[in-house]
């Protein structure tokens, strides 16, 4: 590794160490208070800073930081309309639920949002039904937490021979272990430190060590964020010449391909993942990692062929691979969008798999309506809204957090725009545009030390939002099965004890089953946030707010989502090949699946008797 890398990694390390340091006071200063309130909401007691910086860091995760600027690599500046929506997040999450839910959690002194809905209802069902569907979901969001951790690790590690050496072993090691062996060697390591990390500072910290480390991590992304656009900007030209350049650019192709020498004298070489190989007009980067050996062709390996002439231009052959010769034996071509310049700057952006782009005009007024309603649903931003101190924190951080999205989400549109001008084909593997931009600015603009803080902010995004997930299941588990249903009279120390054990479970089970993920991160969290929306948004509106609402209901509004998202997603599987949802009449299906939470829970509900004692406890 040269001087500049290890540069970029002592400085991720400093930003890493920090974060334990903050874990090790977390729980110094938590000894002596009760735990299940302090280890899983901080002793309700968090200001303005603390509560909106946590609220934003927990939201903005590795798909803000990873999956988005995968997104907005591929299909240009259309994203801009797809994410517009998440400005109105504050207003629509604090301002919808905030108060009201804060004081009725404080009346039943609940610490899980499974726990207010028993409360609230006097129903154990209700409460195991929540419990059961939000560990369902969140797993689902762990998972994509984790795939963007041990890509980020694995980016910062990459040029350290120690490292590969490493990573070598282990690949060797788990060659005849089923599943595993499909994950190269440097991921999975990468996947374990990063994982280790996480679940012992959560272990150790609890809640408070979350919030914290979610502050400075909260402040880390945004000057992480900033710097690297002025980097990007500077060294694209600005944003106008960025532009134009991304006005001529038309989508690359998906090939296989078998390589060969056309000299038998050549010695067998190595091609890895990534190599660029120019030929003449043409040139290609591979997707896979192959060997060669004399005039003897490859195995098939798959190819990205770049079709942009001013592209091609500026691409330089990898040494080890300027006397490669390719031979295409089948092409895949973007369904929408391909061969036609402008593609990359105007809506609905080029697509793949999709033949009328990647944002049709009914997708973008979905997600406008997705992502301030479907956040506003996810149980971790509504254990957030527990732990505030009172009214005026409430305002001031609606305020603080709308403000921190729109700089944040304006500028990794740019960023990112600039780095499909600077980093040609990324899209041999989305999810690690970030960190390999980050590395590519900072090395041009002569301070390589940069990188590891510049990639410390998608870092701190995925590791905010991994924490507050393994708390939130850790304390679903715990306390609303174990203490409400199997063992009342629990002491401390043995909710602490399974309380640790259950968040190293889980995250251990995530680990495994992270190891073959979807190609894009972001189909992960639009699966996950768009199901724990549909399953507790409107029961838990109406259980807040509607004095009609019944137990009943609330269990056939959260199953009744959960069964609408789960049936379109697995018809979208169906239609596409891919992990996503189907889009009815051109909707998102988060539409779909609000609809039918919707009116399941208001038709059991009111086919019903409802609790008068219930009643009269939160409404009279």
């Amino acid at each position: 590794m040269n001087n500049g890398s290890n540069a970029a990694l002592y400085s991720f390390l400093i930003y890493t160490v920090a974060v334990f340091l903050l874990a090790i006071w977390s729980e110094r200063y938590s000894k002596g208070k009760e735990f299940v309130g302090e280890y899983f909401l901080g002793s309700r007691g968090f200001g303005v800073w603390a509560f909106a910086l946590t609220f934003a860091a927990t939201n903005a995760s590795g798909g803000s930081f990873m999956g988005f600027p995968a997104l907005i690599y591929t299909h240009g500046w259309t994203l801009a309309f797809w994410i517009a929506g998440f400005m109105m997040l504050p207003l629509m999450s604090m301002g919808l639920l905030g108060k009201r839910l804060n004081q009725v959690a404080r009346r039943c002194d609940a610490v899980t949002i499974p726990e207010i809905l028993g409360a609230r209802f006097g129903s154990p069902a209700v409460a195991l039904t929540a419990t059961g569907l939000l560990v369902f979901f969140m797993f689902f969001y762990l998972l994509a937490q984790f795939k963007a951790g041990g890509k980020i690790l694995s980016t910062l590690l990459s040029d350290e021979p120690s490292f590969q050496s490493i990573a070598s072993t282990v690949a060797s090691w788990t060659q005849s272990i089923p599943w595993i062996n499909q994950a190269s060697g440097d991921y999975l390591v990468c996947l374990v430190l990063f994982s280790t990390a996480v679940i012992v500072y959560v272990v150790y910290g609890g809640f408070r060590a979350v919030v914290w480390t979610d502050v400075m991590q909260g402040i880390v992304m945004f000057v992480g964020v900033l710097g690297m656009l002025a980097l990007a900007l500077s060294q694209v030209g600005g944003l106008r010449q960025a532009t134009e350049k991304m006005a001529v650019m038309t989508p690359p192709e998906f090939a296989q391909a078998v390589l060969s020498f056309p000299d038998a004298s050549l010695p067998e070489v190595a091609l890895p993942k990534g190599t660029w190989i120019r030929q003449a007009d043409h040139a290609y980067r591979t997707a896979e990692s192959t060997r060669l050996s004399g005039v003897a062709p490859s195995d098939p390996i798959k190819l990205l062929v770049i079709t942009t002439p001013d592209e091609i231009q500026s691409i330089e052959s990898d040494s080890i691979a300027e006397s490669v010769q390719v031979q295409i034996k089948e092409t895949t071509r973007y369904q929408f969008g391909a061969g036609k310049p402008g593609v990359y700057v105007s809506n609905p952006g080029p697509s793949l798999h999709s033949d009328v782009g990647f944002l049709a005009i009914g997708t973008a007024i979905s997600f406008f309506i997705f992502w301030p309603f479907g956040a506003t649903g996810q149980p971790a931003n509504m254990v957030r809204l527990m732990a505030f101190k009172d009214s005026r924190t409430l305002r001031v951080s609606i305020v603080t957090v709308a403000i921190y999205y729109a700089v944040i989400y304006l500028a990794l549109i740019v960023i990112f725009c600039c780095g499909r001008v600077l980093l040609p084909g990324m899209e041999i593997d989305p999810d690690r545009t970030m960190p390999d931009l980050a590395g590519k600015l900072t090395s041009t603009a002569g301070v390589p030390w940069l990188a590891g803080l510049l990639v410390a902010a998608p870092f701190a995004a995925v590791m905010s939002s991994v924490d507050s997930f393994l708390l939130l299941v850790s304390s679903s588990v715990v306390r609303d099965i174990y203490q409400k249903q199997i063992n009342h009279d629990a002491s401390e120390s043995t909710l602490k004890r399974l309380s640790h054990l259950v968040t190293v479970t889980v995250g251990v089970l995530a680990v495994l089953l992270v190891v073959n993920p979807p190609m894009f991160l972001q189909d992960l969290i639009v699966f996950a946030s768009g199901g724990l929306a549909a399953c507790f948004l409107m029961p838990i509106v109406l259980s807040l707010y509607w004095g009609r609402m019944t137990a009943a209901g609330t269990i056939a509004g959260m199953l009744g989502g959960t069964i609408m998202h789960v049936v379109l997603t697995g018809w979208g599987y169906v239609q596409h090949g891919e992990f996503r949802a189907y889009e009815f009449l051109g909707l998102n299906p988060f539409i779909w699946d609000l609809v039918t939470s919707s009116i399941a829970a208001v038709l059991v509900a009111k086919s019903g008797p409802i609790d008068r004692a219930k009643y009269d406890e939160y409404f009279g």
